[in-house]
């Protein structure tokens, strides 16, 4: 795989994005990947790079683009697993707009569309923790996205800068298969929320997939953290969701 960061400009701001290639050249269908609230880092863009080596083109958007502060560079510093990241982290979190975030994700899907390697194929989303919860809302808000993996998307039954419905409001509207994976022990989103969020899907006869894992708390695929990664759930889901993208984009 090839990857290269590129900017594009939303909002008159400049928004960068991670962009990881397969190497064999041909036509590959492509996913945008929403971060987790420690933004494109590490963690994320092997996540891109895991699907470029799969056959697709993955992009993630930097979408603390329009906040202009040095928490990320704050957060880096400290130690992984350190108490004092949520908070920090929690702050830019808590600057987001639904309405900002969904045209910065359409921007991506309209580069990922137009891209020479995609050429027309389907295009799918996946994100992690709050890129969960944007890639549910996003699957109700772009026709174009063929498939969703939602990872433990946080905040489901919020709505970000008090802006319309939430994602699990919006789960009635989806427009396309949506595969989830959660945690058991996790309290955001709880497993309640999730028996929520797929007793919409059922009622309203969305297409959709869950895998819940027993023993595991939130984040457990972020292996850059130790506290919270857990390795037989991570490798359990993986091919799962390449499996599930395979299907709804490779057809």
């Amino acid at each position: 795989m090839a990857s290269n960061w590129t900017t594009l400009e939303v909002d008159q701001d400049s928004m960068n994005v991670y962009v990881s290639t397969p190497n064999d050249g041909s036509n590959a269908p492509g996913v945008v990947v929403i971060q987790h609230a420690g933004g494109v880092d590490t963690f994320v863009q092997t996540m891109c790079d895991r699907l470029s080596s799969a056959g697709y083109v993955a992009a993630a958007p930097d979408l603390f683009h329009r906040q202009k502060d040095n928490i990320l560079e704050e957060v880096a510093a400290l130690p992984a697993g350190s108490p004092d990241r949520l908070p920090k982290l929690m702050g830019k979190l808590a600057q987001f707009k639904d309405s900002e975030v969904i045209r910065d994700v359409d921007a991506t899907i309209d580069m990922l569309r137009d891209h020479e390697t995609v050429n027309g194929l389907p295009l799918g989303i996946t994100g992690f923790c709050m890129g969960g919860r944007v890639a549910l809302l996003m699957a109700a808000k772009n026709s174009d996205l063929k498939a969703s993996g939602v990872f433990y998307g946080a905040m489901l039954n919020g709505s970000w800068g008090d802006e319309g419905e939430t994602p699990l409001e919006l789960a009635s509207s989806v427009n396309c298969p949506v595969v989830g994976f959660f945690g058991n022990d996790d309290q955001n989103p709880t497993p309640e929320v999730v028996k929520e969020l797929e007793s919409v899907l059922i009622a309203n006869n969305k297409e959709h997939e869950f895998h819940s894992y027993n023993d595991t708390g939130h984040a457990f695929m972020d292996f850059s953290n130790p506290n919270t990664y857990r390795e037989n759930s991570a490798q359990d889901a993986w091919p799962k969701l390449v499996n599930f993208f395979d299907q709804n984009l490779k057809k």
